[in-house]
């Protein structure tokens, strides 16, 4: 069974955690380093897909500013949506040369470890036909997407990942219109439960619900030895400056 490195960073800014993550596909790409998944929470801030609209972002910038909420433009699938304290993020760096190459197989393969993760807690949750993401709730007006999800690949090498409401402050969705469907409210995993619930724990049952569903090991490392092995790959590069930077989901 494949190994992947899993590293949580705890709560990190989503310039940092993007430059992190490009240094990571492009050590992947050259197979200096095995598949990794990183794992977070964010300071506030909304992120727009390569094919989100503007008009999507309900709040100017200067509402923004004033609420300490960051703005970032990106290269991921999907429009626009909110990170915040109390939201899972996972970026998963996979070569899915080695898993599948079939990107609809692999979105799928993230929504069910979060579907299988919620069941845990007594909560069911499913997919929408033609709605990335995990939903509950009844038909109609009723439903809540409890995960967002927006990749990107590149020579099969994946980056930007999911987004799970854990104990997310739902009143900043209404800075948006959330992944740009208009009607649709988001929801979280405490609210849903009425309890309190840790980001942590919900972390450590989507990590193994992700390895069982895409066939991998899942073996924790430290932001030091991942760094280590980053040093390494680039220091023996041919040309290290001229590696990855981006911007994320």
């Amino acid at each position: 069974m494949k190994t992947c490195l899993v590293t949580d960073l705890g709560l990190a800014e989503y310039g940092s955690v993007r430059a992190l993550e490009a240094r990571l596909v492009a050590a992947r790409k050259a197979a200096a380093i095995p598949d990794v998944l990183l794992l977070c929470e964010h300071p506030p801030v909304i992120t727009q897909g390569r094919n989100g609209k503007r008009e999507h972002l309900l709040a100017s910038q200067r509402v923004l500013d004033q609420m300490g909420v960051a703005f970032f433009e990106t290269n991921r699938g999907g429009d626009i949506t909110y990170h915040g304290p109390g939201q899972l993020v996972g970026y998963p760096i996979l070569n899915l040369s080695e898993i599948r190459r079939d990107v609809g197989w692999y979105v799928c393969k993230l929504e069910e470890a979060m579907i299988l993760a919620t069941e845990e807690y007594g909560v069911a949750s499913r997919r929408l036909a033609g709605k990335i993401g995990v939903w509950v709730g009844g038909a109609g007006a009723t439903e809540e997407k409890l995960a967002a999800i927006g990749v990107h690949l590149s020579r099969w090498v994946t980056s930007h990942g999911f987004a799970y409401n854990v104990a997310t402050d739902l009143r900043n969705f209404d800075l948006i219109v959330p992944c740009g469907i208009a009607g649709k409210k988001a929801t979280s995993l405490e609210k849903l439960l009425g309890r309190q619930v840790h980001v942590r724990e919900v972390a450590q049952r989507i990590t193994e619900r992700l390895g069982e569903t895409l066939g991998l090991h899942m073996k924790p490392a430290s932001l030091a030895e991942l760094l280590a092995r980053l040093e390494e790959f680039e220091s023996s590069a041919p040309n290290p400056g001229a590696r990855e930077v981006g911007a994320m989901a």
